[in-house]
């Protein structure tokens, strides 16, 4: 059934926070539906601009109104498409919430997405956005992406390499953005799993709770690390990770080195590495500080957070300023991993 509502509130629809109000704002349960409202956004909406809403995690709203059509997908469930001795294939509508498909695919002991447990956010988005966390990508089991062609209102499943997955990237993003809607999702999972505890301090935590190495344990502990890190949404507004983690030449971090011998880096190939953004912008000196009724977290200094009554404005003009910080110690640019959501 299709569920539409206008001047509608979307403060307890994205994880900011912030009072914002859409023109329109369209549920759907179906592909079908969503084909029929793709015909409606191009004849008696087609005057308004319009953009497609996931769990809300990943956005910060320009301004207090969106001037068009905010559409959001509720097409649930599951379906197992294919099993062999080592793999299953998991097919899961684009409306699933992402740690409600890490639950229940731990319960069933397959493994893969575990490492990825507690990320804000629906199944959709996943294959969007390329989510990760603890050394694990979502590509990394993706099989294929179910779409729908916003033009033709035709179906397409993307392959795996047809997404072009990079880091925290895909096809949707750039060349492709805004011209497919996500409706499904393949993924494929090990029945028997492969553990990375190594990144972060997984291990670590594992060890206090008493060392145990499984699917729930190890869910358990990604859960209890992003609890003790970032804060709840429910409490203080944030989307998260606000900016993506930069990869840079190996000859540059050795530069930076000089000056910082500290400095962490993860290995990339021979001739990149990846370092932790949350670790430069702490050394700038903005873990805790504020501007405005935004703020920097004091526990990640990779969440930007909205302290109570901040705009998108002010969230850029404290993003600019962390940046521009960035740049002028580091020489590197650091780039929100956000969507900014405009209606002009």
């Amino acid at each position: 059934m299709i569920h539409a509502y206008t001047d509608y509130p979307l403060s307890q629809l994205h994880t900011f926070g912030m009072e914002v109000c859409a023109d329109r704002y369209v549920e759907y349960e179906t592909v079908g539906e969503l084909r029929l409202l793709l015909a409606r956004l191009k004849s008696e909406w087609a005057d308004k601009p319009w953009f497609h809403m996931g769990g809300g995690s990943n956005l910060l709203f320009a301004s207090s109104r969106y001037e068009g059509t905010v559409l959001h997908s509720a097409i649930k469930g599951h379906e197992l498409v294919a099993e062999d001795e080592a793999t299953v294939c998991l097919r899961v509508g684009a409306g699933v919430v992402w740690d409600d498909l890490v639950g229940y695919t731990v319960s069933k002991g397959w493994g893969g997405m575990e490492n990825l447990s507690l990320i804000p956010g629906e199944v959709g988005a996943s294959a969007v956005q390329n989510i990760g966390a603890y050394g694990v990508e979502v590509k990394d089991l993706i099989v294929a992406v179910h779409t729908l062609d916003v033009d033709s209102g035709k179906e397409r499943v993307f392959t795996n390499e047809a997404c072009e997955y990079a880091y925290r990237h895909s096809i949707f993003k750039t060349e492709l953005k805004g011209r497919y809607v996500v409706t499904h999702v393949t993924y494929r999972l090990q029945k028997s799993p492969c553990f990375k505890l190594e990144y972060g301090n997984i291990r670590a935590q594992l060890e206090l709770m008493g060392g145990e190495v499984s699917l729930e344990s190890v869910r358990s502990a990604v859960i209890a690390i992003r609890e003790s890190k970032l804060p709840d949404p429910k409490k203080l507004g944030n989307a998260g990770s606000f900016f993506m983690n930069p990869v840079v030449s190996r000859s540059l971090m050795e530069a930076i080195r000089l000056r910082f011998p500290d400095i962490p880096y993860y290995e990339v190939d021979a001739d990149n590495v990846k370092i932790p953004a949350g670790w430069m912008i702490e050394q700038c000196g903005w873990k805790g500080r504020s501007l405005g009724r935004a703020a920097v977290h004091d526990k990640q200094a990779l969440v930007l957070v909205n302290l109570g009554g901040a705009s998108g404005a002010d969230v850029m003009a404290l993003s600019d300023a962390v940046r521009h910080s960035v740049k002028e110690t580091f020489g590197v640019e650091i780039y929100p991993e956000v969507n900014v959501v405009t209606s002009k």
